[in-house]
């Protein structure tokens, strides 16, 4: 039984069920960021927790195909060091979990934020699509809307 789960894991199908459990969280931050279900799974540590699961695994996999974690230190020398760690498909599928679940994390502090000042949900959505695909220009569009909507200009909260 553990065999049959384990050779289900592998990292295509890793990849596949990933950004198919994120797809309908987004769907519930663009169009019911209000709702209970909404704000229980997307501002709990559940999603972030199953995902980071989901990450070490992968981790655990990658040592177990001997692959050196320790080259990924190298991504900060050079972009052919980016592109050969980029090459290989655990550290890829490490790469794209992390990706996914930061704009995640992101797309709910956008959602709730835009909440809290009674931003119109049409204006929240585009940044949401924008932080869906591209993560920090949706974050930058998402703050101009919040300067000009809230009328106020701060750098935390």
């Amino acid at each position: 039984m553990l065999m049959q789960f384990q050779d289900f894991l592998t990292f295509e199908n890793i990849y596949f069920w990933a950004n198919c459990l994120i797809l309908p969280f987004w769907m519930l931050l663009i169009a019911l960021p209000n709702s209970r279900f909404t704000q229980f799974f997307l501002n709990s540590i559940i999603l972030p927790l199953i995902l980071g699961a989901i990450y070490t695994y992968v981790i655990y996999q990658a040592i177990l195909l001997e692959e050196s974690l320790f080259d990924v230190f190298k991504i900060y020398l050079n972009l052919d060091n980016l592109y050969t760690v980029f090459a290989t498909e655990s550290f890829l599928l490490v790469f794209w979990l992390h990706f996914i679940t930061i704009n995640l994390f992101l797309g709910s502090w956008i959602a709730r934020d835009g909440v809290k000042h009674n931003i119109q949900r049409k204006l929240v959505c585009v940044p949401l699509i924008l932080v869906y695909f591209t993560g920090p220009l949706g974050l930058v569009s998402y703050w101009f809307i919040r300067i000009f909507h809230a009328k106020r200009l701060s750098f935390h909260d």
